[in-house]
């Protein structure tokens, strides 16, 4: 009995790939508007460090408590600034770039049916008698 006997009863396998793709359930960010959510992030975890470091060093009695309080506070200031810094990127991106507003069919039967019930009222009125009765009197 020789190594291929020994595998016949082991069923192949076909070839997988590795991963399959699937359509993205979100559409991806503007690239401005993730460079400046990269740039938050990156300026909240650098404060949260901050943070971290100052509650250390004050639970420590280290010299090093004081100046890392004054520099998390200012890091929270920045932080705000980077978050308000990508809300409004993405605000200002829609606003140029944004989607394009275009009437569904619902509002248009809607128009088409004021614009007739207009002007059938304009047909049934007098004054647009008064015009048909000049108009043929005219021509």
């Amino acid at each position: 009995m020789d190594a291929m006997d020994k595998d016949r009863d082991i069923p192949e396998r076909a070839v997988r790939p590795l991963w399959t793709e699937e359509p993205a359930r979100r559409r991806r960010l503007p690239d401005p508007v993730r460079t400046a959510a990269v740039r938050a992030v990156i300026i909240v975890a650098v404060t949260l460090t901050q943070a971290m470091v100052a509650v250390l060093s004050t639970l420590a009695d280290s010299w090093l408590a004081f100046p890392a309080v004054l520099t998390t506070v200012a890091s929270t200031v920045l932080a705000t600034w980077g978050v308000l810094d990508v809300w409004v990127t993405r605000q200002v991106w829609n606003q140029r770039y944004g989607v394009v507003s275009r009437p569904s069919s619902t509002a248009r039967e809607l128009r088409r049916q004021r614009r007739r019930a207009r002007k059938a009222e304009r047909v049934g009125s007098p004054r647009a008698a008064e015009r048909r009765s000049a108009r043929g009197a005219a021509a």
